[in-house]
């Protein structure tokens, strides 16, 4: 039985109450009622409508429906400023706006955008919002919806402003906006985003990128936190171990927003080098810039090179793969983290990485086992987590790119089963659960797994209808 087989009558091995009229009953959608949801999409809507006629398994298509708006439902505040689309978006049960998370929440709408002129309008808010967000920091990972200050407002860095909740320089936080542009505009054909501002912090973003390469001197960021969490700080004063500059971007923390033991993250690297090229391609397309189109494939060249150089490791079991982190000196570290960007996600994220490239492969291979650390394997399902959780918790999120990035049905049949039976019956996605008890997890409220899964389950009853 295929991915088909999957979708449509997927194996019932969780626990619940059996028959038709019961499984009806149980699977009550979750989702708030119309008056209190935070956005509306007619589109959205329609595809919720007619998918879940195509899953015949309810309680896959309770979990869809719950899922897939989640992030229209709780999470966006949208409104016109000053003539122009403003939306904010907040991760869930954090009340704070991640360049990343905002970004990936909003992804899986944009082939709707095209059916409903006001979701458009959201996610072009969504990017204005970032612009914005960008041009007040660039090192910054997470914003106020206004100049209200954080409780991290005492962390030692080189600046802390009010707008920003927590200043963590991750690399993909500059990359995840441009992916957001990028297809925006690949999916409209609106290039009106691409203003002034835009352009500014595109610039920005490239200078912030060379500031951390770290090539004359140790840049302009550090960062120091009073805490019991030993991955919540950095070492050296705050600029982390040391790096050998080779062309590659330093990253003070992952996507996990965990510190980096080695300040070469090699999967946000291979994201910024994908960046690059967006930017360069906008440069070229739209904006009929060729310094910024020259400037930036140069870049993009120079890491994708240094990557290939530094960042392919010779593994004693699994042969050459990519290191999670290197440091330019020989030193390199053999792990993935379940957060976006990670080794297993490379191909979701980089269009210069196919999911059948043997090195990848490779890689894959090495992450989804008990060579990678943070791989945990148990009853109820496996996956991999992160020192963010700590031991023994499987991150939804992991499984799902796993699905999202292979090519063989069974794989992705088997993903799908375990994501239904580790939802601790809730109905939703969460940040983890336990290896052996899905009942124990963490975040009840996390929108972007929840949305992710929603892209995931499209994505293949799209194949099989």
């Amino acid at each position: 039985m295929g991915v088909l087989g999957a979708i449509l009558m997927p194996q019932k091995v969780w626990s619940g109450v059996s028959g038709t009229a019961a499984n009806e009953l149980q699977y009550i959608s979750k989702r708030p009622p119309v008056a209190d949801r935070n956005f509306t999409s007619r589109a959205i809507e329609q595809c919720i409508a007619a998918t879940k006629p195509k899953i015949k398994d309810p309680k896959l298509a309770y979990m869809f429906e719950n899922c897939f708006p989640c992030t229209l439902d709780t999470t966006v505040n949208f409104q016109m400023k000053n003539g122009k689309p403003d939306t904010f978006v907040i991760t869930g049960d954090i009340h704070a706006m991640w360049l990343r998370d905002s970004s990936a929440q909003v992804f899986p709408y944009l082939a709707f955008m095209n059916e409903d002129p006001q979701l458009k309008l959201l996610i072009e808010g969504v990017i204005r919002r970032q612009t914005e967000q960008i041009l007040l920091d660039p090192y910054a990972n997470a914003f106020n919806d206004g100049p209200t200050g954080s409780k991290w407002s005492t962390d030692t860095t080189t600046k802390m402003i009010p707008e920003v909740y927590e200043r963590k320089w991750e690399i993909d936080s500059l990359c995840y906006p441009v992916r957001l542009a990028y297809y925006y505009w690949k999916t409209t054909g609106d290039a009106s985003i691409f203003d002034a501002k835009w352009q500014q912090a595109a610039q920005l973003i490239i200078d912030t990128f060379r500031d951390q390469q770290r090539k004359t001197n140790l840049g302009n960021y550090f960062f120091y936190r009073v805490t019991d969490r030993q991955g919540d700080t950095v070492l050296n004063k705050g600029y982390g171990s040391p790096i050998k500059p080779v062309g590659l971007i330093c990253s003070s923390f992952r996507p996990s927003d965990d510190a980096t033991i080695l300040n070469f993250l090699i999967p946000s690297n291979l994201f910024a080098a994908e960046s690059l090229r967006q930017i360069a391609e906008i440069g070229a397309k739209v904006l009929n810039n060729n310094t910024l189109n020259k400037q930036a494939m140069a870049f993009a060249n120079e890491v994708h090179g240094a990557v290939k150089k530094y960042g392919i490791v010779e593994h004693p079991v699994y042969g050459k793969v990519y290191a999670y982190e290197v440091d330019g000196m020989g030193n390199h570290l053999f792990m993935d983290d379940a957060n976006v960007p990670s080794l297993l996600s490379l191909p979701y994220l980089c269009s210069f990485i196919k999911p059948n490239d043997l090195i990848y492969l490779n890689t894959r291979k090495l992450v989804w086992s008990d060579s990678n650390p943070y791989f945990f394997k148990g009853s109820k399902g496996e996956g991999i987590g992160g020192p963010h959780v700590s031991y023994d918790y499987v991150w939804p999120m992991s499984i799902i790119m796993k699905a999202m990035t292979s090519t063989n049905p069974q794989e992705i049949q088997e993903c799908i089963n375990v994501l239904v039976n580790t939802d601790g019956n809730t109905g939703f996605m969460h940040e983890s659960f336990h290896k052996d008890n899905p009942d124990d997890f963490t975040r009840s409220w996390f929108a972007w797994a929840n949305t992710l899964f929603g892209e995931l389950v499209l994505r293949e009853v799209g194949k099989n209808v």
